[in-house]
């Protein structure tokens, strides 16, 4: 039985007073969580999260790493920077990477060996356009993102990576992805990371990264191949991250 994992993702939200805010008021709204919660923040935070979470249930991470070890890369953050921090979580692939800055899905899979070659768990996003999805290329889509992750991870390092599927046609269009539309994908994608190493697949985390909140969260997470949500709005209110998380059980 795969545990759940519901991760916060800030985006570039926050301040130091925001921050102390939400963190305490989540760490005292949590009793016994049944799932694994994290909270990737901006870079400039990792040091109060650090501080504010050691100890606690909480794990946190960063919402992108360089595909380079160090060098002169301006405004990038290598993984070694994650490490002093105790990241144990880096997005690679959001969204909002693939469309503001381009990248591409090679990119993407040299971010995600870099944070595992570190330790550093990456959660690697895929998710198609609202164009794609009504050509009804979402399984080719979604499916050759995660391929170039795949081609270049050893078979055994598969089970150490996090999926989160963004059903990208869905974000602000007013567009609704079903829980069982989101199943089908979430299937599809574990069939393909089956055919690197089947045994690895079934313990593989798939998160949905579709706007998950309080009022769909429980249908979402009751999807036998949905494993947690990549959370955006809803983890800077602390009641409904952690009505989000008691979903998850």
């Amino acid at each position: 039985m795969r545990r759940k994992l519901v991760a916060g993702n800030w985006k570039m939200n926050g301040s130091l007073v925001a921050n102390a805010a939400l963190m305490a008021e989540i760490k005292a709204g949590l009793t016994a969580p049944a799932c694994d919660i994290a909270l990737c923040v901006p870079a400039p935070y990792f040091a109060q999260c650090q501080a504010e979470l050691a100890g606690s249930a909480i794990a946190w991470g960063a919402q992108d790493v360089s595909a380079h070890a160090a060098g002169a890369y301006t405004g990038e953050i290598a993984v070694s920077m994650l490490q002093d921090f105790a990241c144990q979580y880096a997005i690679v692939g959001h969204s909002e990477r693939r469309a503001y800055h381009a990248e591409s899905d090679a990119l993407v899979a040299q971010k995600a060996v870099r944070a595992l070659q570190a330790g550093v768990t990456p959660i690697v996003c895929v998710g198609e356009t609202l164009a794609e999805r009504e050509a009804g290329q979402t399984d080719a889509v979604v499916g050759r993102q995660l391929a170039a992750v795949l081609d270049v991870l050893d078979a055994a390092d598969l089970a150490r990576i996090v999926v989160a599927y963004e059903p990208v046609w869905a974000i602000g269009t007013g567009k609704t992805a079903t829980p069982q539309m989101a199943q089908d994908v979430h299937l599809a994608l574990r069939a393909k990371l089956a055919e690197k190493n089947p045994a690895a697949a079934a313990e593989v985390k798939i998160l949905h990264g579709g706007s998950m909140k309080p009022d769909n969260a429980a249908e979402l997470l009751a999807m036998p191949d949905i494993d947690g949500g990549l959370i955006g709005g809803a983890a800077l209110k602390a009641l409904d991250f952690l009505a989000i998380v008691a979903a998850a059980r």
